[in-house]
């Protein structure tokens, strides 16, 4: 029973921080937008079967809202998925012609803002009420050879049963990059990508919660595969919604020194074991975590394509200057402190305190006493929490 109170507590904070069913539908107008503009008669890309796709945070259904003076960041993918291959192609050439139709776009749809080019995509920004940043990126369906050794590489490493991995591997990509030193010449060797096997692999995790599916189902009707992921509202989507919310209240103004949202992702999903309630998942996800981490490269591998280090800037010459190991660390020791301190369950300052402290919401002392079943007695200002020091609680 407590520990269900507790969950009130972690979810009163999560229709603080995640995004309206508006924002999610309103983006998929606009991908879907783009996907029909190419799609018209005169576009340049037709007759090789474009798909634009959403992928990352708003794919997997854990995006949080951005802070009031930041954008929505909307991650896609434009595949061109028919009558093209690496011999026939440059990433140069995949890259302008895609960008050409987007800026093509932009001008019909009255868009101001100029198009700007980034490494790997093409970024669209929106000003209409909800600000987005669209990052398109352009890519072609990966080689059969490869996908063949993706497959092999999710078996043994990831250990992957053989239907999974056979399927995973199929939705692989090969994405432009404008820092390879062979961008502009035609080769095989163009960087692999896997938005959506990853996506796929997630719900795998996500479903390891089967009551929790069957209990959506019932609760919708329908199948929960035909839904978007951000209406499944999993314990381990919130879970990592809440940890991002952290994540960036406790790096706010730093940062180039917080732990990438993908790392937090996958090491959550690694570690969650199919609990049933938020504060089980979160706990035991906090608390097991930290093991998925390998002692040698790849430190946390992309399950989907187990060569690939999602951690490669920890040992990066380039980013030395940003503790970004060390950075995770402190970040994952403070997150344990604080959401212990969140799902206290004998004082409801404490709680409140936690919330403002680690997460930067507010909350109401006499609402969560309630919420607790706690009497007004026990509202009482303290400054016990079981955490460490206030903001910065470590010098960066």
């Amino acid at each position: 029973m407590m520990s269900n109170r507790s969950n009130g507590v972690l979810k009163s904070i999560l229709e603080k921080i995640e995004l309206p069913d508006g924002a999610y539908e309103k983006a998929e107008k606009r991908y879907k937008d783009i996907g029909e503009w190419l799609h018209r008669e005169d576009s340049t890309c037709l007759e090789y079967d474009p798909l634009v796709f959403s992928q990352g945070s708003f794919r997997l259904g854990t995006a949080i809202k951005p802070d009031a003076d930041e954008e929505y960041d909307l991650d896609m993918g434009c595949n061109l998925r028919q009558g093209l291959s690496k011999s026939d192609i440059t990433q140069e050439q995949l890259k302008n012609n895609i960008g050409a139709e987007l800026e093509l776009y932009r001008k019909a749809r009255g868009i101001k803002e100029e198009l700007s080019e980034k490494k790997r995509c093409w970024r669209l920004e929106y000003a209409d009420g909800l600000s987005f940043h669209m990052d398109i990126v352009p890519c072609i369906p990966e080689s059969e050879s490869r996908k063949g050794v993706l497959k092999m590489r999710m078996v043994e490493n990831s250990h992957f049963d053989d239907v999974l991995a056979q399927n995973v591997s199929e939705l692989a990509v090969s994405i432009t990059d404008n820092t390879d030193p062979e961008y502009k010449i035609t080769t095989d060797d163009w960087r692999i990508s896997n938005p959506e096997g990853y996506a796929r692999w997630f719900e795998t995790r996500m479903k390891t919660a089967q009551s929790i599916v069957n209990e959506r189902e019932m609760s919708f009707k329908a199948s929960i595969d035909n839904l978007p992921y951000y209406q499944w509202k999993m314990p381990l989507q919130q879970a990592i919604q809440l940890l991002k919310r952290h994540r960036d209240t406790m790096f706010k103004g730093n940062e180039d020194s917080k732990p990438i949202s993908v790392i937090i992702t996958t090491l959550a999903a690694k570690a969650y074991n199919g609990e049933t309630d938020l504060v089980s998942a979160l706990t035991n996800i906090l608390s097991r975590m930290g093991n998925y981490i390998n002692s040698l490269v790849p430190l946390v591998s992309n399950p989907v394509n187990p060569a690939e280090d999602f951690a490669d800037k920890w040992y990066d010459k380039d980013s030395a200057e940003h503790q970004l190991q060390e950075n995770f660390y402190k970040w994952l020791y403070q997150a344990r402190a604080d959401f212990k301190a969140l799902c206290t369950k004998d004082n409801s300052q404490i709680v409140v305190e936690a919330a403002d402290r680690g997460l930067d919401v507010s909350l109401d002392a006499k609402s969560v006493a309630l919420v607790l079943g706690l009497s007004a007695a026990v509202i009482t200002p303290t400054k016990e929490i079981y955490a460490s020091d206030p903001k910065p609680w470590f010098d960066q």
